[in-house]
C-alpha cells in the first residue's frame, strides 16, 4: 500500500532563504505572499515582536490554504535589547556592522504554524559572535553589497560568514528560518507525514 504524498506546506514568505531551507529539509511547499503589514514600534520587545509578525503573516494567507498547514516566520537581529532591521543604505549598513563588531548578538525568530483546527506559535534564538572588524573589513563588506536587504546588515550564508567568529544554536535560524523548531513541530503535530517523528 503506497503512502499518500504529504500535503505541501504554505510558506507565507517571499524570502529566497526560507524557500531554500524548506527545499534543504525535503519539505513540499507552495509560496504565498503574506498580506500583512509589519509595524515595529520603538522599544518593542524583540521576542514578542517576531512572534506577532510570524502569526500575522501566517494568518494573513490561511484562508487561501485550505486544509494545508501555513508557516509564518519573522526574524530579527538583536543587540543589547535593540532590534537591527534592514539597512537603508551603505552608511546605515556600516554603522550597524560597527556596532556588531567584536560583540555577541542574538538572532531571534518567531515561527507560527496555522491549520484550520489549531495554531502553534513559538520562537527560537541563536547567539552570533562577530570578530572585531577593522576599517578595511567594513569597507570591503559594505562595498560587496551582501548586506542589502538583510536584517543586521549581513548574510551569514554569504560573504557575511567571514564576519562571524562563532555561533551557538541553530545555524539555519540565522539564515532565516528556525529549522530545528519547525522540524520538532512537524514531528509532534504530523508524525511521519513529513518524514519526521
Amino acid at each position: 500500500m503506497s503512502v499518500p504524498p504529504a500535503p505541501p506546506l504554505v510558506l507565507a514568505s517571499t524570502s529566497p532563504q526560507r524557500r531554500a531551507i524548506l527545499e534543504q529539509l525535503g519539505l513540499p511547499f507552495d509560496v504565498v505572499t503574506p498580506r500583512y503589514e509589519e509595524r515595529d514600534p520603538p522599544g518593542a520587545d524583540p521576542v514578542g515582536l517576531v512572534r506577532e509578525h510570524a502569526r500575522g503573516k501566517a494568518r494573513s494567507v490561511a484562508s487561501d490554504a485550505g486544509d494545508r498547514p501555513v508557516v509564518g516566520v519573522d526574524t530579527a537581529v538583536v543587540l543589547e535589547g535593540e532590534i537591527f532591521g534592514k539597512p537603508g543604505d551603505a552608511g546605515d549598513a556600516e554603522r550597524m556592522l560597527e556596532r556588531l563588531s567584536g560583540k555577541t548578538h542574538v538572532v531571534v525568530s518567531g515561527l507560527c504554524l496555522v491549520t484550520p483546527g489549531w495554531e502553534e506559535l513559538l520562537h527560537d534564538g541563536t547567539r552570533v559572535s562577530f570578530r572585531t572588524l577593522t576599517p578595511r573589513d567594513l569597507a570591503a563588506y559594505v562595498a560587496s553589497r551582501d548586506w542589502d536587504g538583510r536584517a543586521g546588515a549581513y548574510a551569514i550564508q554569504g560573504l557575511g560568514a567571514a564576519l562571524v567568529e562563532r555561533i551557538e544554536g541553530d545555524y539555519l535560524n540565522v539564515v532565516g528560518l528556525p529549522a530545528a523548531a519547525l522540524v520538532r513541530l512537524l514531528a509532534e503535530r504530523f508524525p511521519g507525514v513529513y518524514g519526521f517523528g
